[in-house]
């Protein structure tokens, strides 16, 4: 594989190596990749737990178990001022 990179992240890398912390660019490109999977896979999982407690919500709508619009603004209102009264 041949990755073509730009002046400023040749120079970036560089730094990385002068650093001392890593030994070669590999090893710093090894790194960014790692952490790039991770950060994908964190965000999957972030995603895949979204999605659960948007189909929770929405089997309790399908159960009968909503608010109304009247009831949100309710207990909205109440908490902002309860907060508001925090200050």
């Amino acid at each position: 594989m041949n990755v073509s990179l730009t002046p400023e992240l040749e120079r970036r890398i560089s730094e990385k190596v002068e650093s001392g912390l890593y030994t070669t660019a590999t090893e710093v490109v090894r790194e960014a990749l790692r952490l790039l999977f991770e950060a994908d896979e964190a965000r999957e999982q972030r995603l895949a737990r979204l999605r659960a407690d948007i189909q929770v919500g929405l089997d309790q709508l399908d159960q009968g178990e909503g608010l109304s619009g009247e009831q949100v603004r309710n207990e909205m209102t109440a908490l902002l001022v309860t907060r508001a009264g925090r200050r």
